[in-house]
């Protein structure tokens, strides 16, 4: 069974000596996902919550717009050496005909668990368009976004023990997060986030923020936007993609948050006493 922290042999330098030791690493295993039996994406993930992730995959790709759309999902095929299944392949049965642009070679799936969606022809290649309108009457106090990193990591088990594993939460306008997810991938850990709240019937998530322990890329802007969130707090840098895409679509965009203040590139309407 795939793990989501692994036990590494290391030696240890510290003060001029070296000491062996056991250390924790955070778990990564490749999740092909295939739709109708054809493969769609793999992408390198930490395991767990492979239900919810594939859900916010499909959504953000546009492929589906409820939990409705899926009629089943599976592991199959993936076996070790001693034959036991790996639950690395996850095949998806669509209730509806698989669209066009979600076949093997119509777009570029391929992921990793550094940058996301890669290799496609070009950017506007990969821009989709949102179901929802993103939330006018949405308003964050300054305070409470200076506070939300300590809290998200405060929640992150498994960044605890490892050091090495991203994560994602939603935030309420009074503080309180919830559906906090974990992942080697920084947008693995917002599928999944996106797949459960999907899941729960909650989509759009106009009354909530969407917080990241990572940088803020293109694509979790996109993903953001798809679910009709209207604001992205990223605790690290946005790229410049990620900044022209939310002011194109209106999403807040918040980057390096810190318990002393943060940098607002987009969307000051959403935020207390912005000018």
């Amino acid at each position: 069974m795939s793990r989501v922290t692994a036990r590494a042999r290391i030696q240890r330098y510290r003060d001029g000596t070296f000491s062996p030791r056991a250390d924790l690493v955070a778990g990564e295993e490749p999740l092909e996902i295939r739709l109708g039996g054809e493969s769609m994406s793999v992408t390198m993930r930490t395991a767990g919550h492979d239900i919810e992730l594939a859900h916010g995959l499909l959504h953000a790709e546009g492929i589906i717009a409820t939990a409705a759309d899926v009629v089943a999902m599976r592991y199959c095929d993936g076996v070790d050496e001693q034959g036991r299944n790996t639950y690395n392949v996850l095949d998806v049965q669509l209730a509806g005909p698989v669209p066009v642009a979600a076949r093997s070679g119509a777009r570029a799936f391929v992921t990793s668990s550094a940058c996301g969606v890669c290799g496609s022809a070009s950017i506007d290649q990969l821009k989709l368009r949102t179901r929802h309108a993103l939330p006018a009457t949405l308003h964050f106090d300054p305070d409470v976004l200076c506070a939300a990193p300590d809290q998200l990591r405060s929640h992150q088990k498994a960044f605890a023990g490892t050091g090495g594993i991203h994560g994602a939460a939603l935030l309420s306008p009074d503080g309180s997060l919830r559906l906090v997810r974990e992942d080697i991938g920084r947008h693995n850990a917002v599928d999944k986030v996106i797949g459960a709240a999907l899941l729960a019937g909650d989509v759009p998530l106009g009354g909530e923020a969407l917080l990241t322990s990572s940088r803020a890329s293109f694509e979790l802007v996109q993903k953001a936007v798809m679910a009709g969130i209207g604001m992205l707090i990223a605790v690290s840098a946005p790229s410049s993609l990620a900044v022209e895409l939310a002011a194109e679509t209106g999403l807040t965009l918040i980057g390096f948050t810190r318990d002393h203040g943060f940098n607002l590139y987009s969307g000051a309407d959403r935020v207390i006493g912005a000018a």
